[in-house]
């Protein structure tokens, strides 16, 4: 079973100043705009950096052309930002009973856990890392927003990421869990399973189009010991 885990309203709630102060500066850094002071136009709950940072920069009025080709840049310079202002202890940021949770299922045999996130790569590993469970996620694995700004993309880069050469791990054996609509979108577009958990911005009832909804990590820690076991 391979288990794709979102992270932010997943494992972690509370850690995003020092990511979005990074994403200005880098905004700033590569396209010269301050948009600090910006109302964006969307929630960013779910979404990929790269889609907040395109829907900042076209609500501060640059082109679709000057954004596609300062994409990589904006990755580079947020990276490198998110690294020097994320030196806090965030390991009070981990959601209650998420660490026993992870403590299960690496010791579980026949359980691979990996990443499904909006964030960039460089900005997950660092976040996790100074949250105290970025060894639970093997590097090389997973789906991030320095992947594609499409987050429908990401589950079959992190199946095919978890599989043999050519061959993703299969659909049938995957779970995607998440806090949003977006990640139970994502997993729907690739034919994969969703468990929602209701610990970030939106309430059970909104995320009822999953196969399962869970209110924290001791139901989802039962839920999932349900599928192990099956």
């Amino acid at each position: 079973m391979l288990l794709l885990f979102d992270i932010d309203g997943t494992l972690v709630a509370g850690a995003t100043d020092a990511h979005r102060d990074a994403l200005h500066t880098a905004l700033r850094q590569v396209h010269g705009v301050d948009v600090r002071d910006l109302r964006l136009s969307l929630s960013p709950a779910g979404r990929t950096d790269g889609e907040i940072a395109r829907a900042l920069l076209l609500d501060a009025g640059i082109s679709a052309l000057k954004i596609d080709e300062g994409i990589d840049s904006v990755r580079d310079a947020c990276c490198r930002s998110y690294t020097q202002l994320c030196t806090q202890d965030l390991s009070p940021h981990v959601l209650p009973g998420m660490r026993d949770l992870l403590d299960w299922l690496a010791g579980t045999a026949g359980v691979q856990l990996a990443l499904l996130t909006g964030n960039f790569e460089c900005v997950a590993r660092v976040k996790l890392r100074q949250a105290g469970i970025g060894h639970y996620f093997a590097t090389g694995q997973g789906g991030f927003g320095s992947d594609s700004e499409d987050r429908a993309a990401l589950p079959l880069l992190a199946r095919r990421r978890a599989g043999r050469p050519g061959v993703p791990y299969p659909r049938e054996e995957t779970i995607v869990i998440g806090d949003t609509p977006r990640d139970i979108a994502c997993a729907r577009t690739d034919g994969v399973r969703c468990i929602a958990v209701a610990t970030g911005p939106y309430r059970a009832e909104q995320l009822s189009d999953a196969d399962a909804v869970v209110v924290n990590a001791v139901a989802l820690q039962a839920a999932l010991r349900e599928l192990v076991a099956a």
